[in-house]
């Protein structure tokens, strides 16, 4: 019977897996598809860098603009289907989010009129258009439509794709065709969502009487404050002390090489959204341990998996780099290293929410930015971007040993012998990326470390995997 039900859970987590792959996977793609063509048409590295940075702090603003609502929604909706308790749900989150932006716009004003910059209101646009695309996406997630969620993220891809194309590549707009992208691009998918949903008119009320409710939200969402920008905060950092010690051009090409390790950023979301619900609705399971400990062990093998294929395709095709960018081909695999580890600390995060516990994860914020700030300080000025992805690893990993110990109180996790694998298997494609300039042995190292990492893949992993390729199979042949 238990056996019966660690397949069914398995089967739905890898059912959840796909749905936010297809909404988030696609999505992301053809948004990530976009920065090799960026580096052709802004040769300018130093104002690609500065559009970076802006795009960081909206993505770093944007849990104190919403007040971290977005997760507050979705975990608040999803834990009642009542339809007049999802209205005040809904009603609370859209009037204190209008609320915000209308205090974010009153201090942007404020700042403008005594720092003026060149791109500042295209960052106080993108801030806001992405704090009511990133609260409406969970809200629709919350109500369990996933579907509309998927629309959502294909929708703004598509249309940071076509934005791109008009104002980037026609019109030669350069940085500001990129912000414009962005912003009209999350208008447009909103605007479709809502149109196809009509969440405002099924679920918003004006008089609805959300007082019993606001306080659990708070209490929820706030203390998640921390905790995301904690993720945010060195990113910025990162950008911050390059800028600083060896200028804008290096930001720029540091950027360009997060970007294009990115995927594995892609990967991290998608497992986190899908990991988050899975985790919530097995809380309370007696074999908690055991599913979390299965889910970890092959989280990480997919990871390696994943890092290793990636990185070293785009080595092999570093031609779809523009030449001006083409030196950030050399941080691939560190940038990509240090992904992997922000990817893994984030599970680590889940279990305070499935215990509404999110306030005992907010020391974690105080060792990753002590580590970073310190550590980029030292390195940055001697070693250059080399120092922003070690202490990026470092904190990290810091984090993870806290957060493990921490999170022994809600879950016990047991690591099993051959994840080492993955872990050396990662480590030791620094020497061949590094060391090896000729592109087919590239291409034999990716099949060999594939083959091997496939091969040690936990079963029910492997199972579910070839459950899924079966079926499409299946569905092929009989079209």
């Amino acid at each position: 019977m238990a056996e019966v039900k660690q397949q069914s859970r398995s089967k739905k987590f890898a059912k959840d897996f796909g749905i936010y792959a297809i909404g988030n996977l696609g999505s992301r793609l053809l948004t990530a598809a976009m920065y090799p063509l960026y580096s052709y048409f802004v040769e300018d590295t130093s104002s690609f860098g500065q559009f970076d940075l802006c795009l960081l702090i909206c993505l770093l603003l944007t849990p104190v603009v919403t007040l971290q609502l977005r997760d507050g929604a979705f975990r608040f909706l999803l834990d009642n289907k009542d339809k007049e308790h999802r209205t005040r749900v809904v009603t609370y989150v859209y009037r204190t989010l209008f609320l915000s932006i209308v205090t974010t716009a009153v201090i942007a004003l404020i700042i403008s009129l005594f720092f003026p910059y060149k791109y500042l209101w295209y960052t106080v646009a993108l801030l806001v258009v992405m704090a009511i695309y990133e609260v409406v996406a969970q809200v629709i997630r919350g109500l369990e439509n996933n579907k509309a969620f998927i629309t959502v993220g294909l929708s703004g891809s598509a249309g940071i794709t076509i934005f791109s194309i008009i104002f980037v590549v026609c019109l030669d707009m350069k940085v500001e065709g990129i912000f414009l992208a962005n912003i009209l691009a999350r208008i447009m998918a909103v605007v479709i969502v809502e149109a196809r949903l009509k969440t405002l008119r099924r679920f918003f009320r004006i008089k609805a009487d959300f007082r019993t409710i606001s306080k659990d939200i708070l209490k929820f969402s706030l203390p998640l404050i921390p905790v995301t920008m904690c993720g945010l905060l060195p990113p910025v950092s990162d950008r911050l002390f390059i800028q600083h010690f060896l200028g804008f051009e290096h930001a720029g090409i540091y950027s360009m090489a997060m970007k294009l390790a990115g995927l594995i950023n892609i990967l991290s979301m998608i497992f986190y959204k899908t990991w988050q619900e899975n985790a919530i609705l097995q809380y309370n399971s007696s074999d908690r341990d055991k599913f979390f400990s299965n889910i970890f062990n092959g989280y990480v093998f997919l990871l390696a998996i994943v890092l290793i294929g990636y990185i070293f395709t785009i080595k092999i095709c570093s031609f779809i780099i523009g030449p001006a960018y083409q030196q950030s081909i050399a941080y691939l695999l560190p940038v990509g290293i240090a992904w992997v580890m922000i990817a893994i600390t984030n599970y680590f995060y889940i279990p305070y929410q499935c215990a509404n516990d999110t306030k005992s994860s907010v020391p974690s914020v105080a060792i990753i930015l002590c580590t970073n700030l310190v550590l980029n300080y030292l390195l940055v000025p001697r070693i250059g971007i080399y120092g922003v992805v070690v202490t990026s690893v470092c904190g990290n990993l810091l984090v993870q040993l806290y957060l493990w110990h921490s999170t022994k109180q809600y879950f016990n996790l047991s690591v099993r012998k051959n994840t080492i694998v993955p872990i050396l298997m990662i480590a030791l494609s620094l020497i061949p990326f590094y060391l090896n300039p000729n592109r087919f042995f590239d291409f034999i190292y990716i099949i060999i470390a594939e083959v091997i990492l496939l091969l040690l893949l936990p079963k029910d992993f492997k199972e579910e995997i070839g459950s899924k390729i079966k079926k499409v199979t299946q569905k092929f042949r009989a079209t």
